[in-house]
């Protein structure tokens, strides 16, 4: 049986230049199927608001949501760290709500750590969760919380202010820290220059690891899928074609067949 991967386990692996591999789950079979599979990291992302929820961004997603996502994730998970993504207005209203609603992920979802987007604007913030043992994994970047703000999902290349913002995360107490949408000669600058491991999503090769969102890599929904994304099924179209199947079978009256009666 393999052992559960820590926080520790990510610096350990960093140090000796293995790679992370990490994906976004949302609910217990698919993290069970990954966790099985020997996926080092479990993030419950706020993206469940785009991939399960069909809405246009994260920014409606509720910590009550998030919650009962990460807890059947969390379930499921024997080996992989899991983490919880706190929500937009989790943690920018104010130090106290910040501390209160990430210690829910640890108490009421059974999540190891939590994650954060924002750079040296949010590093007093994971100071006080570190602080009170609550690990912290930061993102920067591409941060779709702040969509707005950046005029949409763009690549972000301000090489200066990245890597500032990664070192003030990692100074700051995070555990490792999500690089987005970063050019990939930035995102190795960033790699290198920092001692926390780097997870990358559209920031090239030379991060210490990789996360992609496990309904994109399989290929389970038709909506737009980014330049950086793999498919590595299509499970989608299988469904589709089972669907299919089966309401031919029902208005022909093939199924259900004599075996599959009492």
């Amino acid at each position: 049986m393999q052992s559960k991967v820590t926080v520790t386990t990510l610096y350990t692996m960093k140090t000796k230049g293995e790679k992370i591999a990490a994906v976004t789950a949302y609910d217990y079979p698919f993290a069970q199927m990954a966790d099985a599979a020997g996926v080092h990291v479990i993030l419950v992302g706020d993206s469940l608001g785009m991939v399960v929820q069909g809405l246009t961004t994260t920014l409606p997603v509720t910590m009550d949501e998030m919650i009962y996502h990460t807890r059947m994730v969390a379930r499921a998970a024997d080996h992989a760290l899991v983490i919880g993504d706190m929500p937009f207005m989790s943690y920018q209203a104010g130090a106290a709500d910040a501390l209160l609603n990430a210690g829910r992920f640890l108490k009421e979802a059974g999540a190891a750590a939590v994650k954060l987007e924002g750079g040296a604007s949010v590093c007093e913030t994971m100071r006080l969760m570190t602080q009170a043992g609550i690990p912290v994994m930061a993102h920067i970047g591409l941060t779709p919380q702040s969509v707005h703000q950046m005029g949409g999902f763009k690549v972000q290349r301000d090489e200066d202010r990245l890597v500032a913002d990664g070192l003030a995360v990692e100074q700051a107490g995070a555990f490792s820290v999500v690089l987005e949408g970063i050019p990939a000669q930035i995102a190795e600058k960033i790699t290198k220059t920092l001692k926390i491991p780097t997870i990358g999503i559209g920031a090239g090769p030379a991060c210490d690891g990789q996360i992609l969102v496990l309904h994109d890599m399989l290929g389970l929904t038709e909506r737009h899928v980014p330049k950086f994304v793999k498919r590595y099924a299509q499970l989608g179209r299988s469904a589709g074609e089972a669907f299919t199947s089966f309401i031919q079978e029902v208005r022909t009256g093939a199924f259900p067949g004599d075996e599959h009666c009492y």
